[in-house]
């Protein structure tokens, strides 16, 4: 998907800004939920789905950058939110896991066309793992305001392997109970015995969503394995056209 930023936003992008760490949360063993504040400017306005590139020095002297995708929705007050998990010998995440609160990072952006068309159509959004960061954005900046999502429907189809994956539940499953129009839907792949949502891929249960539905719009975001099992199933065995599929692929 192509788009043309507004002049406000693309000012921000080669900019390199400090942002101070507020909120540090472990939301699964391996998993931290971090807000920052933008120290430069009172507002740093970005698109629902885009994504900040934090930098910061390794001890060989080299920069090191990685992208996070931004997992709140535009705010005026400057803030943003995104999601990580720890990786094995991963430099960033594992320095960013263990900042503490007042803490500040280098960062650029906003960045990214992984953003959301003109909400005419009903959309499904499919996420696994920390690809449901954009969708959190993207759901909350929806349901902000009645009219982006009257007379539409919106599904949010997200996927782990264990419980303790699931993130941002209680506020998804509070959305689902407040609008009617907004379908939240939690699938695990190796779940406990005991667990009594959705068991399968996410693409199980987008079959059943998309079927004998007209005129809609997916996005996928996650990785490579499951992005191209949603776009086959969409585009091969639901016929849909490419121009219905925005995805965007997570290391």
């Amino acid at each position: 998907m192509t788009t043309t930023q507004p002049q406000e936003e693309t000012k921000y992008q080669k900019k390199i800004l400090t942002a101070e760490l507020t909120k540090s949360l472990l939301i699964s063993p391996d998993s931290k939920h971090l807000e920052f504040k933008v120290r430069e400017v009172e507002q740093f306005p970005f698109k629902a789905g885009q994504f900040v590139s934090i930098r910061e020095m390794r001890p060989d002297g080299k920069w090191h950058t990685r992208a996070y995708s931004i997992a709140s929705p535009p705010r005026t007050n400057g803030t943003f939110d995104v999601v990580l998990n720890r990786v094995d010998n991963g430099f960033m995440s594992n320095w960013l896991c263990d900042l503490e609160v007042g803490a500040k990072v280098s960062f650029h952006g906003p960045h990214g066309l992984f953003i959301m068309r003109e909400p005419k159509h009903d959309a499904v959004f499919i996420a696994t793992g920390t690809g449901i960061a954009p969708f959190r954005s993207m759901v909350h900046w929806l349901f902000a305001d009645p009219e982006r999502n009257r007379e539409r429907q919106i599904w949010l189809v997200f996927g782990t392997r264990y419980e303790h994956g699931i993130y941002y539940q209680e506020e998804f499953e509070q959305l689902d109970r407040e609008h009617p129009n907004f379908h939240y839907i939690c699938t695990l792949s190796r779940g406990r015995e005991d667990w009594k949502g959705c068991r399968g891929y996410v693409q199980d249960h987008v079959r059943e969503v998309v079927r004998g539905r007209e005129g809609m719009i997916a996005y996928i975001c996650g990785l490579n394995d499951m992005v191209d099992a949603n776009r086959k199933l969409l585009m091969e065995e639901m016929g849909w056209d490419r121009k219905q599929v925005v995805f965007e692929r997570y290391d």
